[in-house]
């Protein structure tokens, strides 16, 4: 494992960047200075290493995932080929155990402090391709779309419990509005196929993806958007920790026997899709509509059953993408 020389914890926020330098070789010395949220900010934090004549490949640079905030410093680090390591919030939250107050200063050097105590997890981040951050874009503002849709045509309720007259005051406008969403709803799926049709290893994935039955044209898209086109999770098990949907026991010596179940950390997103391509799959998959009625006459709870085919799907999304062809079903030819 490479050793480095010094730990940056970086805690962003909107408009700068509180640094801390974690010197490893000088007793833990710590330095502490505050730039811009900017490319100028950035570059002042290589100027820091540069002026004292330290390599920048003796440095981790470590920062919690604060969303788009944290775009321009993982994009200038990756240009540079620098090592940095963008860990969830909580992770670090929870690893600082019982404290009292909080600020910008400390929350850097908590952050510095994780990514020295915890090397042996480290996992180097990298840019998602530009591809996948438009996918993301997109399907963000599609998601925006459809929930306006709903919330505008909601008000079509009202026509049959007030007067027309009262109605007619906002019909028109509720009209024109739901038409220029649905316009330019039409528009971000278009462009989301362009992305994809636009990249030759998007298009094969998605195809591949989308030949599981069960799972449809959206939950394919967000399916290589969450795991950066099949390049940010080396397993369908780790997918499934992610989405939650893998089970963790809950039990401590002879006392605590807690039932087995999902965590509540995930992508609540995806744990959606997946459910809905689970009830989906039971449809119009025989062998898994075979394997739902079977737990189902064996007593077993609903959602258990649901979660187990949540995870079979995962399992075979990863596998066509690995052996990088369609899903064949091979129930069909048993017996």
């Amino acid at each position: 494992m490479k050793k480095y020389l010094f730990h940056v914890g970086i805690d962003i926020s909107k408009l700068k960047l509180d640094v801390v330098v974690m010197n490893v070789e000088n007793s833990l010395q710590v330095e502490h200075f505050i730039v811009e949220n900017s490319k100028k900010g950035i570059k002042d934090i290589f100027k820091y290493f540069i002026k004292r004549k330290y390599s920048l490949n003796t440095v981790l640079f470590c920062c919690e995932n604060t969303g788009v905030y944290t775009y321009p410093l993982s994009i200038s680090l990756s240009e540079n080929n620098l090592d940095y390591w963008v860990v969830p919030a909580i992770e670090i939250k929870r690893s600082k155990g019982i404290v009292r107050g909080k600020n910008d200063k400390s929350d850097a050097k908590d952050i510095a402090l994780y990514s020295l105590r915890n090397i042996d997890k480290l996992n180097l981040s990298v840019v998602p391709e530009k591809e996948i951050q438009i996918l993301k874009l997109l399907y963000t503002e599609r998601e925006k779309l459809i929930k306006a849709r709903r919330l505008f045509e909601a008000s079509s309720e009202a026509a049959a419990f007030i007067d027309k007259d009262v109605y007619k005051t906002i019909s028109s406008t509720n009209l024109k509005t739901i038409a220029a969403l649905k316009k330019a709803l039409k528009e971000i799926e278009r462009k989301l196929n362009e992305v994809i049709i636009g990249n030759q290893d998007l298009k094969e994935k998605f195809n591949l993806v989308k030949s599981v039955p069960g799972i449809g044209k959206q939950s394919a898209i967000y399916l290589l958007i969450a795991t950066k086109g099949f390049t940010s999770f080396k397993s369908w098990r780790k997918f499934a920790c992610y989405s939650g949907v893998a089970p963790f026991e809950y039990s401590s010596g002879s006392s605590i026997k807690g039932r087995t179940k999902v965590n509540h950390f995930a992508d609540k997103k995806m744990k959606s899709l997946l459910q809905m391509c689970a009830l989906t799959a039971i449809k119009y998959d025989p062998q898994l509509k075979e394997y739902y009625n079977k737990k189902k006459e064996e007593g077993k709870n609903t959602m258990l059953v649901l979660n187990n085919i949540r995870c079979k799907l995962i399992s075979r999304v990863f596998s066509v993408i690995n052996r990088k062809t369609p899903f064949i079903n091979t129930y069909k030819f048993a017996g």
